[in-house]
C-alpha cells in the first residue's frame, strides 16, 4: 500500500516542492509542518489587518513592500490549501 506524501509548508532544494512521507503523521517534522503552517496562516492574517490601515493613505514604497508581503502569504496560504485538499506524489 502506498503511503500518502505531504506537500510540505517550505520549499525543497533549489525552491523545489518538498514531501513527507512518514508511518507516523504525528512525527516531529509533521509537527513542525503543521506549526509553519499556523505561523504562516496567522502571518497572513496579520498581513491583511495591516493592508486594511495602511491603504487609504500609503506611499507608492509602502504600498509595493504590502504588495510583496501579501504575495508571498498567499502563495504560503495556496501551499497549505493544497497540501490540505488532497494528497500528490513526489
Amino acid at each position: 500500500m502506498e503511503r500518502p506524501a505531504r506537500l510540505l509548508p517550505w520549499p525543497g532544494a533549489e525552491g523545489k516542492s518538498c514531501y513527507l512521507i512518514t508511518d507516523d503523521p504525528g512525527g516531529p517534522v509533521s509537527r513542525l509542518a503543521d506549526t509553519t503552517e499556523a505561523v504562516q496562516l496567522d502571518m497572513g492574517a496579520g498581513l491583511l489587518t495591516h493592508a486594511d490601515a495602511l491603504l487609504p493613505h500609503a506611499p507608492s514604497g509602502d504600498l509595493r513592500h504590502l504588495a510583496e508581503c501579501l504575495t508571498e502569504a498567499l502563495r504560503d496560504a495556496l501551499r497549505i490549501a493544497e497540501s490540505r485538499g488532497g494528497v500528490r506524489s513526489p
